[in-house]
């Protein structure tokens, strides 16, 4: 089977790699995102989509857009010729990070088959694994879905759920893209033996993951602990739920609730100790038990309080 493979991401990159090791697909092109500045020197740097298929020898097209009618049409047409020329049996899609026009959809044999981080219909969109902790949803998993023109609108192939526990968007996200991995081998060998059965989605329970923008990390202490704690996870590697407090901006990457009424008002540093730095909400009591300073490292509290000085009574800014 003929196989083109569009994704940039980490996440993307581990269903490639699962691709690869299964055996009896041809990897013909895949699709990643143009090379992006990186790191502390702004390098460019190549997506680990594109490291996994140069490590392969795979051939690699990075359009900047897929529109033949949009802002870079020579770059679309080269692809469209790139993928024309691959004879693609299916094309798979996973996190890839631009828009398929229908001549995309329409190109390979079998269509283009998307592995998404979420139990559709709920959290279509781009952050399914942030939105789903946030919201503190219980379960989440992977869908593969025949892509049609819509966002994230396409018939299901298959589904596998998982409790999310109190996971944190990096580890959830890592045992999702390991689970699709495994479901898109599973979908592919279905393909190539007819044997996929489309499932409409269902017209209730849609929801949207939006996009996380970085204003969304400070935080409003004015919020119930167990929401903020959510947010805690839900932003934990990006953007980091931050909140200011003696002249500097701290950001909290693990807490907890404890039940106690916040007896001080939000933002109120109720108790620093090696176990955790206690502050008033707008219900209950968070307990932060993992920070960074600006320029700094993640450190436990008990570290964390050795060089940054807080003491009961300070306030966190709202």
């Amino acid at each position: 089977m003929r196989v083109v493979f569009a994704g940039t991401p980490e996440f993307a990159r581990t269903a490639l790699e699962a691709i690869a090791a299964a055996g009896g697909f041809d990897v013909v092109l895949v699709l990643t995102q143009p090379d992006r500045p990186a790191g502390r020197g702004m390098k460019l740097q190549a997506s680990p989509v594109k490291q996994c298929a140069l490590a392969h020898g795979w051939p690699v097209a990075q359009p900047r857009s897929l529109r033949l009618d949009g802002k870079y049409p020579e770059d679309a047409a080269a692809a469209r010729e790139a993928l024309l020329a691959a004879q693609a049996d299916v094309m798979v899609v996973a996190a890839y990070g631009l828009i398929l026009p229908q001549w995309v959809l329409d190109t390979p044999r079998l269509g283009c088959l998307n592995i998404h981080a979420s139990l559709l219909p709920r959290w279509r969109g781009a952050a399914p694994i942030h939105r789903a902790i946030e919201a503190g949803d219980a379960q989440t998993g992977v869908t593969i879905m025949q892509m049609d023109a819509g966002l994230d609108t396409g018939d299901m192939l298959l589904e596998e759920r998982l409790d999310i526990g109190d996971d944190s968007t990096a580890r959830l996200h890592d045992r999702l893209a390991g689970m699709g991995g495994r479901l898109i081998v599973d979908a592919l060998r279905a393909a190539q033996a007819g044997q996929l059965q489309p499932v409409k989605q269902p017209a209730e329970g849609i929801t949207y993951a939006h996009k996380i923008e970085k204003h969304e990390a400070k935080i409003d202490w004015t919020q119930p602990a167990e929401v903020l704690v959510r947010r805690v996870r839900a932003f934990d590697p990006f953007p980091g739920a931050s909140s200011a407090v003696g002249g500097e901006v701290i950001k909290l990457w693990a807490a907890h609730v404890q039940a106690d009424e916040a007896g001080a008002a939000p933002g109120t540093v109720l108790e620093a100790s090696p176990q955790g730095i206690v502050v008033a909400t707008g219900r209950g009591r968070l307990v932060a038990t993992e920070l960074q300073r600006p320029g700094g490292k993640r450190l436990p509290a008990a570290e964390f309080l050795r060089g940054f000085e807080l003491k009961a009574g300070q306030v966190f800014e709202n």
